[in-house]
């Protein structure tokens, strides 16, 4: 519909005799539409019409579509669905046969609605909870690290106990249902016992609220019966349910995080974090009640309930067939190896927050083991520089590694042979020259490097290095060089007396 003030010029040249086309083209409409409101005879005011029902084709997918925004209020604002994308996925995904117009209009609406929740909920404010002793919120947080020498950014999970404002914290590379239970077992066994209860956000892989549901990972609930842990989840758009733990995520971020933290075995940095945490509340009051945060945290403690007897094994187990080359593919991007022996068999994966397992199926032997892989990047586990980095910090693992599996013979009996210190000093070269020339040509420069002078120094083999990646391209000058003046200059400097003197300055 177009505007009044563009109606009245339509009719007013219309009554002035001028064609409509030319009455199209001045005002910027439609020749239809020109002849439309032209011949109009009723400008009267129309009163609102009722919104129509949205189409019933559409009525099974709205709890999904539902989902689909309520998962958006979490994502970053660039990452969230727009009517489109709703519409293709539905088509796509659920064999939704109606038109994209309906989906809009049905978003559309569900979007306001749940604006209007938002501020209803903000204008009337929040209510001051108050949490038992023994009880726990649970939120994940951000940070960069710094792992042998290089930045990476990663998770860390906070439980925080509200009563006495005291919050631990574990880090991770990932938020899925192994980095949650490994991060409360890690927490339980430090506090001495499980909590009462546990309030999770719509962790990853822990707990997804789908419609009114709430779905939660079989890994998780096996967690949570072995403990005998109570849990819940908050209600959507409702931060402040949980208002404790995001306050500590924060708190622990620039406290414990602030300089980027250095270390080389994230599980040895996990053991000292948790003392860590606890410092931060050494003499500091609760801020609501006034009492001593370490005496509350004692009421917490003694409000947990026992530990069971045996640990729990926070691994998820998973059958897959292995390729031609004896590997299998995990997360879609991660290649870990079980050897060719295993082509095409089927193997049982354990994956655990920090570590990949692949086991026999028929033996239950396992047959390799790895660091996890974590992000969106390939890698893959027959990499020697997958372990380089590692191996520099152990090299008491040297004769078992596919670093020393993958270099010459007469490289390897040279390593062999080397005191720890110097393997691991040769090893750091290795691993230096691999981040700047390719694995390829730091090996090639290692070899060269022993071939000439009997050792691998970091000089020859950088020197070497360089030659190999640049394809030992040879220096053309445009005129034929005499060496001969340096043979010159050594007799005179050895006492060639004028004759040599002679020879120079000729």
């Amino acid at each position: 519909m177009i505007g009044v003030d563009k109606i009245e010029d339509i009719r007013k040249r219309a009554r002035g005799g001028e064609p409509i086309a030319s009455i199209a083209r001045a005002v910027g409409a439609s020749e239809p539409t020109v002849r439309k409101y032209a011949r109009m005879e009723d400008l009267s005011p129309e009163p609102p019409r009722r919104r129509e029902p949205e189409s019933e084709v559409l009525a099974p997918y709205e709890e999904t579509i539902d989902s689909w925004l309520d998962d958006d209020c979490r994502n970053w604002r660039k990452q969230r669905h727009t009517a489109t994308r709703v519409y293709v996925r539905l088509r796509d995904e659920e064999g939704y046969a109606g038109s994209y117009s309906t989906v809009q209009r049905y978003v559309k609406r569900r979007r306001e609605e749940m604006a209007r929740e938002r501020d209803r909920r903000d204008a009337e404010g929040f209510l001051t909870l108050r949490w038992l002793p023994g009880e726990v919120q649970v939120d994940f947080g951000e940070a960069d690290f710094r792992v042998r020498g290089v930045v990476t950014r990663g998770k860390y999970l906070t439980a925080a106990f509200p009563h006495s404002n005291v919050g631990l914290t574990q880090v991770f590379w990932g938020e899925t249902a192994e980095c949650v239970c490994q991060g409360l077992r890690n927490v339980f066994e430090f506090v001495g016992g499980v909590p009462r209860r546990a309030v999770f956000d719509n962790a990853t892989e822990v707990g997804r609220r789908v419609g009114g549901e709430v779905r939660t990972s079989e890994l998780f609930r096996r967690f949570a019966a072995h403990y005998g842990l109570d849990y819940t989840f908050t209600n959507p758009y409702s931060g402040n349910e949980k208002g404790n733990v995001e306050n500590k995520v924060g708190c622990h971020r620039r406290n414990l995080f602030v300089p980027v933290p250095s270390f080389h075995d994230v599980r040895a940095f996990n053991r000292r974090l948790l003392d860590d945490c606890l410092d931060l509340s050494e003499g500091k009051r609760h801020y609501r009640l006034g009492t001593p945060e370490s005496e509350l945290f004692g009421e917490d403690r003694e409000a947990l309930s026992p530990l069971p007897s045996a640990a729990f094994s926070c691994v998820r187990w998973e059958t897959r067939r292995c390729n031609k080359q004896g590997t299998i593919t995990v997360g879609g991007v991660h290649r870990y190896s079980a050897g060719p022996a295993y082509a095409r068999r089927e193997v049982a994966v354990a994956l655990g927050a920090f570590d990949v397992a692949v086991l026999d199926c028929e033996t239950g032997e396992v047959v390799a083991a790895y660091e996890r892989e974590w992000g969106e990047a390939p890698t893959d586990s027959s990499d020697p520089t997958l372990q380089l980095r590692l191996l520099c910090m152990r090299p008491a693992g040297w004769r078992d590694s596919s670093v020393r599996a993958s270099l010459p013979a007469e490289l390897v009996a040279f390593l062999d042979s080397e005191a720890p210190a110097d393997l691991a000093a040769d090893l750091r070269v290795l691993r230096d020259e691999s981040a700047g020339r390719g694995w390829g040509a730091a090996v090639e420069g290692m070899s060269r490097s022993l071939a000439a002078t009997g050792g691998v120094d970091r000089a020859s083999v950088a020197l070497s290095a360089a030659r190999a990646a640049s394809g030992d391209e040879r220096v053309e000058y445009d005129e034929e060089v005499d060496l001969g003046v340096y043979d010159r200059a050594l007799r005179l400097l050895e006492g060639g007396g004028g004759h040599a003197a002679d020879e120079l300055g000729a």
